[in-house]
């Protein structure tokens, strides 16, 4: 009998309700605690509790106070967390294009760490970004388009000082050179030393917002950086460069796992 009620009181739909905006809460704190709002989500715990005191009490002035304060609060966190937002909302309608690691062949990955080698003895500078699971160019901008099998000789021409298309990254996809010239998202961390420029900075910035890796060589000391998951490894040999890019696209999933 009470089971007759309580499912008459409490149905499929109530329960999908519940289910979806317990999803969503979740998202919402997932969101703010894995960014830097995680201070701001104490911040905002503290005044719902007072504010909920407030209203217990019945401090009215208070209350009017936090009721007007309501709508400045909202519209302060969509400023202060706009760029975590803007990369959400990107994530979600981004041309999610998957590509076949194996694609990317062992002598790609040679060719690349040839040329990284060659610029890092004459301190040419360089940022090579080599997509993995998900396209880059919903992130990217200024771009000229190439589509051309990646070479050692290529990579050099395109990033010598004198060349049109040496200011900016070049995106390898699977075998192909497929833009240069590319202008990255920059990275705002502060860990970064100030040593290091745009073109780090840049490096930072693509692999923070996408799954890809950026190889970066220094054009004032000729040191190799590997930027991906938002970490910058830093003072590369060509060996270590191979070893990585290799570890890191599954061409050695043994090591890499």
């Amino acid at each position: 009998m009470a089971f007759e009620v309580l499912r008459e009181l409490f149905g499929l739909r109530d329960l999908v309700d519940i289910l979806t905006v317990s999803v969503f809460i979740y998202g919402i704190i997932y969101f703010l605690v894995v960014t830097k709002g995680f201070q701001i989500l104490r911040a905002l715990i503290f005044i719902g509790v007072f504010w909920v005191v407030a209203e217990l009490i019945q401090l009215r002035t208070l209350s009017w106070i936090f009721e007007k304060l309501w709508t400045l609060g909202l519209f302060s966190i969509v400023v202060v967390f706009q760029p975590e937002i803007r990369r959400a909302l990107a994530r979600i309608g981004e041309r999610t294009k998957v590509i076949k690691l194996a694609s990317l062949e062992e002598r790609t990955m040679e060719r690349i760490v040839r040329a990284c080698r060659f610029m890092s003895d004459r301190q040419i500078g360089a940022l090579i970004v080599i997509e993995r699971h998900h396209s880059v160019e919903d992130v990217i901008e200024g771009c000229v388009y190439l589509d051309a099998t990646v070479s050692v000789e290529l990579i050099i021409t395109i990033f010598y000082p004198t060349t049109p298309l040496h200011d900016g990254a070049v995106i390898v996809r699977g075998d192909r050179i497929a833009f240069a010239s590319c202008v990255l998202p920059l990275s705002k961390t502060a860990k970064l030393p100030k040593k290091y420029g745009t073109r780090h900075r840049a490096a930072l910035g693509i692999s923070e917002e996408t799954d890809a890796i950026a190889v970066v060589v220094s054009e004032e000391t000729g040191e190799i950086s590997l930027a991906v998951g938002g970490n910058l490894e830093r003072n590369l040999d060509p060996e270590m460069l191979r070893d990585r890019l290799e570890q890191l696209m599954g061409l050695r999933r043994d090591e890499a796992s």
